[in-house]
């Protein structure tokens, strides 16, 4: 199993809390894109935040009315993830656990969100994998960001390539497929500004 890409990083506690810090207009905005994705997801569904990183997340659909679980690989992001709650007066579970081998039992949880976490996979082997996982745990739905080929694509890679980042570029017909291999089929997909932006939510239902 490949544990070098991003998505893997071991964070200290000095960079699981500095993650955290987002510029508010920015999460605003992907609150927001969020909650047009889930007016297709019923409120009494029990829901998993994986990976939950800080529990923004999980904080946000909880104050939608969902019950919410919430799990992340990084010890380090558990524990911020843990004191958001409690800064949230939340008592929802909070647990470590892989995207690519979950400990819970097949159709576990109603539906499962995970966000920000997908363009960081190099190889379709991982995507494949984690989409599996996915949807091996969820019932109903699973809800998942990616990024999808956009006129900001460009300005990214320059960005990156300054920062030595990478982020890996999916568009939806490879998502889709996945998918499809795992028994879920396309409901929607959202975006801020088609074309123009390259963050994407996209909702799936089981079709078997």
């Amino acid at each position: 199993m490949d544990n070098t890409y991003a998505g893997r990083t071991k964070y200290t506690p000095e960079r699981a809390r500095k993650y955290q810090k987002r510029p508010d207009a920015k999460h605003r905005a992907e609150m927001k894109l969020l909650d047009r994705a889930f007016q297709l997801i019923p409120k009494d569904y029990r829901v998993l935040d994986a990976p939950c990183g800080g529990g923004r997340v999980s904080v946000h659909l909880a104050g939608r009315g969902y019950r919410m679980s919430a799990a992340d690989l990084s010890p380090a992001m558990v524990e911020v993830a843990r004191e958001n709650m409690a800064a949230h007066n939340l008592t929802l579970t909070v647990e470590q656990q892989d995207v690519e081998k979950f400990t819970y039992a097949d159709r576990h949880f109603d539906a499962v969100i995970s966000f920000r976490l997908f363009h960081h996979f190099p190889t379709a082997d991982i995507r494949r994998r984690v989409v599996r996982e996915l949807c091996r745990i969820a019932d109903k739905n699973v809800v998942l960001s990616y990024f999808h080929p956009s006129l900001s694509t460009l300005r990214r890679k320059i960005r990156e390539r300054k920062k030595g980042a990478q982020k890996y570029i999916t568009a939806l017909p490879e998502v889709e497929g996945y998918f499809q291999e795992a028994g879920f089929r396309l409901v929607k997909d959202f975006a801020q500004l088609p074309v123009i932006h390259t963050l994407h939510v996209a909702v799936f239902e089981r079709s078997r």
